[in-house]
């Protein structure tokens, strides 16, 4: 279900998801399994023969096609007759992480992981709930009632028709991306809890009882310098347009910044800022102003680059 929201960004006019994933998780293989199917075959999630050729039952047809959507790996073929049986395409971030010659076609490094999980929260077309906790929501822990209750909000102030019933089933299918079963916790996790790739980045921890969640704010050893410097140039184009600097805290806890993302602290987040000074030989760096400590973009760098050149080296797994 998308609920269109005449809400305008600079990236044109947002929708809001509350379903589409028949309430999967997307688990390991999927992604992979999507896009390399409509490089294949375009219309290979409308074809009869879907479940054959993807190996998977018929609700998870339609959850790798909004899994692949919603993360920005397919995307329809430009002039193509809109409708369900609407040829889909991988997008140039899918042609360069997952097809057979692609960075990391296995997702087999964390950064991958981490680069779709950026994609997913940050999506400028598609918000779901996942953007919604994530950047939207600014408490560092949450209840199933509170987090359902914030989506109900957004869903009322914007005037979408959803029940909170879907909700819920929205917010369970969250929870299972990213947090383990509270029994699972300090323990070692067996195979079957691995069904979502992201859970292995811990950016939710469940209580040991009850019914609390809070995110893992902090440093992000796994998180590599390339993918925060590909999520703070789209960061900045999204939001300063022609402006050339971004207040920390805005990095922080601004909607849809990379501080709110990926859940780090102050220290970690100008840690990052100075590793990319190096990296791009200036053209990002941290200073103060006025008592402000402020990210300048000094002039514009190729945050596609520095990921080829990252993974070209063959850094994680």
């Amino acid at each position: 279900m998308i609920i269109a929201d005449s809400n305008e960004t600079t990236q044109g006019k947002v929708s809001y998801r509350f379903s589409g994933h028949q309430t999967f998780a997307f688990r390991y293989g999927w992604l992979e399994k999507g896009v390399r199917g409509v490089e294949q075959r375009a219309t290979i999630f409308s074809d009869e023969d879907a479940l054959v050729h993807l190996g998977v039952g018929k609700n998870m047809v339609q959850s790798i096609r909004h899994w692949c959507t919603v993360t920005q790996l397919i995307e329809p073929v430009p002039g193509a007759p809109r409708g369900k049986a609407q040829p889909l395409q991988p997008t140039p971030m899918a042609r360069l992480l997952l097809l057979p010659e692609g960075w990391d076609p296995f997702l087999e490094d964390d950064a991958s992981l981490w680069l779709i999980h950026w994609m997913l929260v940050s999506n400028p077309s598609v918000c779901t709930t996942w953007q919604l906790l994530f950047c939207h929501y600014h408490r560092p822990d949450f209840t199933r009632r509170e987090a359902v209750d914030h989506l109900a909000s957004v869903a009322e102030k914007g005037a979408l028709k959803v029940a909170r019933s879907s909700l819920s089933r929205d917010f369970d299918c969250f929870l299972r991306t990213y947090a383990a079963p509270r029994a699972e916790i300090g323990e070692a996790l067996p195979e079957e809890s691995f069904d979502c790739p992201l859970l292995s980045l811990r950016l939710i921890q469940p209580s040991a009882d009850g019914d609390l969640y809070a995110f893992g704010i902090g440093p992000k050893p796994s998180l590599p310098a390339p993918v925060f410097a590909f999520a703070l140039d789209q960061h900045f184009s999204r939001t300063r347009e022609t402006q050339s600097t971004l207040g920390i805290q805005q990095c922080l806890y601004g909607k849809g910044s990379p501080g709110q993302a990926f859940k780090l602290d102050e220290n970690s987040l100008i840690e990052y800022v100075e590793e990319l000074e190096e990296l791009t030989d200036g053209a990002v760096s941290v200073d103060e102003t006025a008592g402000l400590k402020q990210i300048y973009r000094r002039r514009e760098f190729d945050a596609l680059a520095l990921l080829d050149r990252y993974f070209g080296a063959g850094n994680g797994s």
